[in-house]
């Protein structure tokens, strides 16, 4: 048949139980072409492979929102909202259209599991907001396989969106001193993390696959200058702050760099250095950052009195 040709496509599943248990390492990657490496032989290089198709499902996306702008722009409105029928923020109408997804499956092979977390990162310091009896700041370290993390940051186990309600209400009561700019607003980081786990039987081998999703909703501090806030004391530790939001910036502009130059050496990439450690929050979303869908939302006052702070965040 004229002009017929064979299309070949690749799939990468999954890691099953049995590799998770033995802590098998990732030989594969797919930039384009298909490339393994050889673990006992990595004098060798790897190699190069070319299909028609490439599909990689090792994991499923890890998702990461940010809320940027000055205090009382609403960007906890936006990332919150009201608990009054539409008025909900990202944050719980997220939360319920996830369990109302997972509601719907029919598959007996196919089981979810949903964790979630909610720290506060102030003057680079973290704190447990899910953990009452928690007073102390926790330290940040970070694994070789599964990227920085928190060491003792409560993680709990829920199982429908009252539950997170609930969560989050009770997290909210625990943040920090409020400013002249808005007397309900904190001048912290706050980061609400929910860890979706999909676990799959594969009733031939009697072997789980799983796939695992990690959101980051991130209302940032406010992005004013020092003195349009009043902070003063140990809250004019806001430097800190605006440390962290102006490395922030640095790291989503040189992913942006990279990918806006695609075609640069593995070499020249290699070389390219991503601030990621310069502040404890991007240290926290280094694989949401550079592994994930990220989407930033401007909170803006429409106020001439906000002009400045407006144009800044702008």
């Amino acid at each position: 048949m004229a002009g017929a040709s064979v299309k070949v496509a690749v799939r990468v599943r999954p890691f099953n139980s049995r590799e998770t248990g033995r802590n098998a390492k990732c030989v594969i990657q797919m930039q384009g072409n298909t490339t393994i490496s050889n673990p006992k032989q990595a004098k060798d290089g790897a190699k190069n492979f070319t299909f028609d198709y490439s599909y990689w499902s090792h994991t499923t996306y890890n998702v990461c929102i940010f809320a940027y702008g000055q205090t009382g722009a609403g960007k906890s409105y936006t990332m919150m909202g009201k608990q009054e029928p539409g008025q909900e923020g990202i944050i719980p109408q997220l939360c319920e259209d996830l369990f109302q997804r997972t509601g719907e499956n029919t598959d007996p092979d196919l089981t979810y599991s949903v964790e979630v977390s909610y720290m506060e990162i102030y003057c680079e310091r973290v704190r447990d907001l899910l953990n009452p009896k928690s007073q102390g700041t926790l330290r940040v370290r970070e694994h070789p396989i599964l990227g920085p993390y928190v060491e003792d940051l409560s993680k709990l186990a829920v199982t429908g969106f009252t539950d997170i309600r609930d969560l989050m209400d009770a997290g909210n009561k625990a943040t920090v001193a409020a400013t002249n700019m808005n007397e309900t607003s904190s001048r912290s980081h706050a980061v609400f993390t929910i860890v979706f786990t999909q676990k799959r039987r594969d009733q031939m081998t009697s072997l789980d696959t799983e796939k695992v999703s990690k959101i980051s909703l991130v209302d940032l501090a406010g992005s004013e200058r020092a003195d349009s806030s009043g902070a003063k004391g140990t809250r004019l530790k806001g430097a800190n702050i605006n440390k962290s939001l102006t490395t922030l910036g640095k790291v989503i502009s040189a992913l942006a760099e990279m990918v806006s130059h695609p075609q640069q050496s593995s070499k020249k990439r290699r070389s390219d250095f991503i601030p990621y450690r310069d502040s404890v929050l991007t240290w926290l979303l280094k694989e949401n950052l550079g592994n994930s869908r990220t989407a930033m939302i401007a909170a803006l006052s429409p106020a001439d009195i906000n002009y400045e702070e407006t144009l800044s965040t702008l």
